[in-house]
């Protein structure tokens, strides 16, 4: 939260200045002052404060880890759910909201609201909205209702809770000033700064509902869900994105090497390399996509021996988003082509040859290490080796969502389709459930389409390894095979839902997949409201349910120190055997400045070695406990 002193600078400037020259009224007047002007058009703010969301990415790096999306030989502590405060790793999302969004988003919304420039105050609302939410769901408490208060020099916390209902306000603010009649003449003021919808009011109310979407999902382990919050998701997501053509990204310029600044690309890009081999895709992502989940020994732990090379462990009976029968039309999910790094085809010569591209094999890492359980994983380009963009061979300008020109995705239409599915199923009403867990394959099947950019055969340049022709015929079949439309009602279950959701969420939405994962405690073996020590984990064993278990909800997913083959590994003393459930605030806004209102948060201080293991309100049955 750096507005404050860049305020008292400023004020300290314009100060000597009426010292040095207090007659020169003219030299004083800063409107004019285009160095150092003290107003501007509201207009004016929109396009940077939507290209800050480039930090959603930054923290995707942390988050994605320990959501098993990726591995990670760079934010390992993440990896292995403990840092210490030090650090502002993992602060991005905080940097963005309080600080390069901050008091510029402040200043547009209130500069458009005097106007009565209600288009650009409602975007202005829909935009604090979102980035608020996701604020809170990474961090938990937060300094809100100080947060943007002249002259301080601490800020007080404010509980979740309240967080909460402050985010809804601001979201259904959003709406009521959209929905205003506004008649003033905007010309391309709008239009030419939203990277995201152009200035159509239709798609910013969509928007605005999303985010109440997204919010009230993440309540859905709650008591009272279903009485206080679920017909309100409902509502809200009738109103929300309905086709891939609402969903909410922001296009950037890219332009790989020609672009005049690195930043310009996209941060998953070859030409920024932020993805180049220190960040790889999980094994448990590797096992979902391919319908790999394998068996355990329940009594030892121990996977069940199979006898194939490729897949050298017998592999669960029941798998939730494919199987391995390939030669059976619809048992094969092609979004793995395209969400996952492979090393098969290297020359792109197959990429049109159906029974070449379901032969590829996929890899997957570990938690800290690129070496898996049965190999060793790609990076996202699909080589073993850092990305390059030129010499032999090379990644080109990349592909897919790690592409230079890539937009950055902030929410989807599948995603809203899923947190509908989920609200109906908590409502027991399975018939809608399914209807709208259809509804979002669908739209992940589509939405994973828009950004395929296929290879050229025998040119060294990198691409997609899969034609969109071909991609659109495996995604015909697979909707309507057996894991989607040929699914049955009485096998239709929560694990489909929320897998799914987690596969359209990969790897671009880790903070919601981190959010759905905590509010089921990641599958945590324990008895009464939630896990603790004792009741669900000890200081070095977490007890997860198996498998087996028709109450977990992420089939194959164990975490580090679970009694499995290739976990057994404790947290961190400091732990006390908990994963973690928040990211702590930016080290360099909060603990170098704010620690005393740090330290008062309760039912653990934020102060505490185990702050990150603080379970967030939202993932409470009930109210959070006071110690």
């Amino acid at each position: 939260m750096r507005n404050k002193y860049m305020k008292k600078i400023s004020a300290l400037i314009v100060t000597l200045l009426l010292l040095v020259a207090p007659g020169c009224e003219d030299y004083l007047d800063v409107n004019k002052n285009v160095d150092a002007p003290d107003y501007v058009e509201g207009y004016l703010y929109l396009a940077g404060i939507t290209q800050q969301y480039q930090g959603m990415y930054w923290d995707g790096r942390a988050l994605a880890p320990m959501t098993q999306m990726m591995g990670t030989t760079s934010f390992t502590s993440f990896a292995t759910h403990y840092y210490s405060e030090g650090s502002d790793n993992g602060g991005e999302i905080w940097r963005m909201t309080y600080w390069n969004q901050g008091m510029n988003l402040e200043n547009m919304i209130n500069q458009s609201i005097k106007n009565e420039d209600w288009t650009l105050a409602g975007i202005g609302y829909a935009l604090k909205a979102f980035s608020w939410d996701a604020l809170t769901k990474e961090h938990g408490e937060l300094p809100m209702k100080q947060a943007f208060v002249e002259g301080l020099l601490s800020h007080d916390y404010d509980y979740q809770k309240d967080v909460y209902t402050q985010i809804q306000d601001w979201a259904y603010k959003a709406i009521e000033l959209l929905e205003k009649a506004d008649n003033h003449e905007y010309g391309t003021k709008i239009s030419a700064n939203d990277f995201i919808y152009g200035g159509k009011k239709d798609k910013w109310i969509k928007f605005a509902y999303a985010v109440l979407v997204r919010n009230y999902a993440s309540l859905s382990n709650k008591t009272n869900f279903v009485t206080d919050y679920a017909p309100k998701l409902i509502d809200a997501a009738s109103k929300s994105f309905q086709t891939t053509d609402d969903d909410a990204v922001v296009s950037i310029a890219g332009g790989s090497q020609d672009a005049a600044f690195s930043e310009y690309n996209n941060f998953w890009g070859t030409a920024r390399k932020n993805l180049s081999y220190s960040y790889f895709q999980h094994e448990y992502a590797v096992q979902v996509f391919t319908g790999t989940v394998p068996k355990y020994n329940e009594a030892t732990g121990q996977k069940l021996i199979a006898t194939s090379k490729y897949y050298p462990y017998e592999l669960a009976d029941k798998q939730i988003i494919c199987d391995t029968l390939l030669n059976l039309t619809g048992h094969y999910d092609p979004r793995v082509t395209l969400k996952l790094g492979t090393t098969s085809d290297p020359n792109y010569k197959s990429i049109a040859i159906a029974d070449s591209v379901k032969a590829h094999k996929y890899y997957g890492g570990s938690f800290t290490s690129a070496t898996g359980p049965i190999g060793t994983a790609p990076s996202y380009y699909g080589r073993n080796k850092t990305s390059e963009y030129t010499g032999t061979p090379n990644d080109g300008k990349g592909r897919w969502l790690y592409h230079d020109n890539a937009p950055y995705i902030l929410m989807t239409c599948a995603e809203i389709k899923f947190c509908l599915a989920e609200a109906y199923w908590k409502m027991q009403n399975k018939a809608e459930a399914f209807n709208a867990f259809k509804a979002g394959v669908k739209a992940d099947l589509d939405f994973t389409a828009k950004y395929i950019r296929p290879g050229t055969p025998d040119q060294a340049a990198g691409g997609d390894k899969i034609t969109k022709d071909l991609y659109q015929r495996f995604a015909n079949e697979y909707y309507a095979g057996p894991y989607v439309e040929g699914l049955s009602l009485s096998d239709f279950s929560l694990s489909h839902i929320m897998m799914q959701k987690w596969v359209a969420l990969y790897p671009w939405g880790a903070q919601e997949a981190w959010v759905d994962m905590r509010k089921y405690h990641y599958d945590i073996q324990y008895t009464g409201e939630y896990p603790k020590s004792g009741n669900g984990w000890d200081a070095t064993m977490v007890t997860q349910k198996w498998d087996t278990n028709p109450d977990k909800v992420y089939k194959g997913l164990y975490l580090g120190p679970v009694q499995v083959q290739g976990r057994k590994s404790a947290y961190n003393i400091n732990n006390d055997g908990s994963p973690c459930y928040r990211l702590r605030p930016r080290y360099n806004s909060e603990y170098m400045w704010n620690k005393a209102s740090l330290e008062t948060l309760k039912p653990i201080s934020g102060t505490a070695l185990n702050y990150q293991c603080s379970i967030p309100w939202f993932a409470y049955p009930g109210e959070m406990p006071t110690n």
